[in-house]
């Protein structure tokens, strides 16, 4: 059985949070998207000493425009800008003693959300590695993809209940994921913690919210695999665990939810009804689509969505240069290609049932957040795909587990043929654009030269093949390391 070596886990870690103290220290204040709403909701708790309650006026288009194209000058204050009230309450009880403690310090409360990510990506070495036991470089990439994406470093970094929300959900997904590796059948005790990290994300953020149905099906994954392996009769014990996980979440949010009919009316228990009347000014698909059509509705949401996960700054007015999406989108492509051909005949083929299980429930929460992001896009113009990093974890670790199986020896001369291809196409679109893309010629090249190397040194064979994967895992790193000075920077 693989380990993940302290020594990795934790230099990935040193990175990390050397990288989030660059971003919290380099972005100027609130050029975050909804960072100053965040920061309010931790102002009202602090000083008010109770919940805040969203209210027509918390969100002014106009004046929201003005402060952003304005870059937030200090004459303009912030206070009016309170549309996040109807969040739900737990990482703004957190960071209250933070600010308090801090003197409302941006910074420092940006901090809490840093160290938060740290504990997202140890997570998602260990959700990583109880899949794959035997394979821990898939999980020390599944680790780096998460913690060198430049704007999940963005966000990580920033004033939001994003970190934390992200934090349980991960909590959640690593306990149902040993639900289905562990030989014994799981535990009471387990599912009582499952309902505990599940009822504290209710309470923290509607995002967590897709990892209600990950339970049952974890649980309905579970009951197959006992019965292929002749251990029937356990359903009522199964039900047993939804019952208490379900039971203690819902005893968890079922104050707040309260509170809410209390205050917003009616059955509007996340007051996501009073946000939709609120936000008057915020651009409705209906709208768009009647303006632009569906095929550019389409169109926006396919290319936004990609270059935003990756990094657009700001309250997404900074895109990063053209040649880095396309880099991102080649590495990408090669991720998709491995993930398939491991389930033809590579890693995925070769697992074990419950290990297929394992990858089928992430498979599934990447799924449910993909259909929520869709869903809200579905009312409002929301492009942003940093609503899709609930799914990172999974997304991340297909990632790495593309990319393993890409880099493997035996497909040294189809990647030589792809990486050639991929050259050849590059180098002609930019003489046909008459515009020479010479940094992603030269990167596309010297993969060549190195895939080509190795099918031809065979001594050097296994150190080529480090050297792939970690020019991979390192450019990424070191794109999330310069963003704030190319992008971040020279531009807000």
């Amino acid at each position: 059985m693989a380990v993940i070596r302290p020594g990795v886990s934790a230099f990935i870690l040193a990175i990390y949070g050397l990288m989030g103290l660059v971003y919290a220290v380099l972005t100027p204040a609130w050029q975050v998207p909804d960072e100053p709403a965040h920061y309010n909701y931790v102002h009202y708790v602090a000083t008010v000493h109770r919940f805040p309650e969203l209210v027509s006026g918390c969100y002014d288009h106009v004046y929201l425009t003005e402060l952003k194209s304005r870059r937030f000058p200090p004459e303009l204050p912030i206070a009016p800008v309170c549309y996040e009230f109807h969040q739900p309450p737990l990482y703004y009880l957190l960071a209250t003693p933070i600010f308090i403690l801090s003197n409302g310090s941006l910074l420092v409360i940006r901090l809490v959300s840093v160290a938060l990510g740290a504990g997202i990506i140890y997570l998602a070495g260990a959700i990583t590695l109880t899949i794959f036991h035997d394979n821990a470089q898939i999980a020390y990439g599944t680790m780096a993809l998460v913690a060198f994406v430049p704007m999940h470093l963005a966000i990580l970094a920033s004033v939001n209940n994003d970190a934390l929300a992200e934090l349980l959900f991960a909590i959640v997904l690593l306990l149902l994921v040993r639900w289905l590796l562990s030989p014994e059948r799981p535990s009471i005790r387990s599912a009582g913690l499952v309902g505990l990290f599940l009822g504290l994300g209710l309470i923290t953020k509607t995002t967590v919210y897709t990892a209600g149905p990950l339970v049952v099906i974890a649980l309905s994954l579970r009951a197959y695999l006992d019965y292929s392996r002749g251990q029937g009769g356990a359903g009522a014990y199964l039900i047993r665990l939804a019952a208490i996980s379900y039971g203690l979440a819902l005893l968890i949010a079922l104050p707040w939810f309260a509170r809410n009919v209390i205050v917003y009316g009616g059955v509007d228990i996340l007051g996501l009804a009073r946000h939709d009347r609120v936000v008057v000014g915020q651009l409705r698909t209906a709208d768009f689509v009647t303006q632009n059509g569906m095929a550019a509705y389409l169109g926006d949401l396919v290319s936004t969505t990609f270059q935003s996960f990756w990094g657009q700054f700001g309250w997404m007015a900074v895109p990063m240069d053209p040649r880095t999406y396309l880099l991102l989108a080649l590495l990408s492509g090669l991720a998709l290609v491995g993930v398939g051909i491991s389930a033809w005949t590579g890693q995925i083929s070769r697992a074990s049932w419950s290990q297929k299980a394992g990858l089928l429930l992430m498979g599934v929460a990447i799924g449910l957040v993909v259909l929520a992001y869709l869903g809200y896009n579905l009312a409002f113009v929301q492009f942003q795909g940093r609503y899709l990093f609930p799914g990172l974890i999974p997304l991340g670790l297909f990632f790495s587990l593309g990319l393993n199986e890409v880099l493997q020896p035996r497909w040294r001369w189809w990647l030589a043929g792809g990486l050639l291809l991929m050259l050849s196409s590059v180098g002609v679109i930019s003489g046909l654009n008459g515009q020479i893309d010479k940094w992603t010629l030269l990167i596309l090249g010297l993969a060549l030269l190195l895939t080509a190397a190795r099918a031809l040194l065979p001594a050097y064979e296994t150190r080529v093949s480090s050297a792939l994967w970690l020019a991979c895992y390192g450019g990424l790193g070191w794109l999330a390391l310069a963003a704030p000075f190319w992008f971040v920077v020279p531009y807000l």
